[in-house]
C-alpha cells in the first residue's frame, strides 16, 4: 500500500521514531519522467507487508496527503498492550482524536499519522469479569 507524504525524512522518522516501525527500504530511484525519488518502505517489526512512503509529486498528490481515506480511519495498528502503547504514542506527541474506548472487538483509540491520515490504534478486548452475586 502506498501513503502519500509532503516528507520523505519527516515521515520516516514519524513512522520508524514514534511508531516504532521498522524502516525496511531506503533506495534512491527515479520518477516515470527521470526525476529522482526514494523507494521508502516501513513496515511494523517483523511484519512481512510494509507501507511505500511516496512523497507527493504534483498540486493533486499534494492535495492528498492526510486525506487518502477522506477523513476516515483508513488503517489499523494492530497491538498486545494497548495502554502501554496508548501511554507511548500520547508521550511522543502523537495527535489522538478523543479517548480511549472499549469496543466488542478490542480497545480503539484513533490517532493521526505524520500526514494527518486517521488509524484506528486497536488493542486486545477488556477482560469481562462476571461476578457472581452470592
Amino acid at each position: 500500500m502506498t501513503l502519500v507524504v509532503r516528507d520523505y525524512d519527516e515521515a520516516i522518522e514519524f513512522f520508524v521514531g514514534v511508531l516504532g516501525f521498522e524502516l525496511a527500504q531506503d533506495e534512491p530511484a527515479l520518477t516515470g519522467d527521470g526525476r529522482p525519488k526514494r523507494w521508502v518502505v516501513v513496515r511494523p517489526p517483523g511484519a512481512q507487508t510494509g507501507l511505500l512512503l511516496a512523497r507527493a509529486d504534483g498540486q493533486a498528490q499534494q492535495r492528498v496527503v492526510g486525506e487518502q481515506f477522506a477523513g476516515r480511519v483508513g488503517l489499523f495498528l494492530h497491538v498486545e498492550d494497548f495502554g502501554a502503547a496508548y501511554e507511548r504514542l500520547r508521550a511522543a506527541g502523537v495527535r489522538f482524536d478523543g479517548e480511549p474506548r472499549s469496543e466488542p472487538y478490542g480497545q480503539v483509540a484513533v490517532f493521526r499519522d505524520v500526514a494527518g491520515n486517521r488509524w484506528d490504534l486497536i488493542g486486545p478486548p477488556l477482560a469481562q469479569t462476571n461476578i457472581a452475586e452470592g
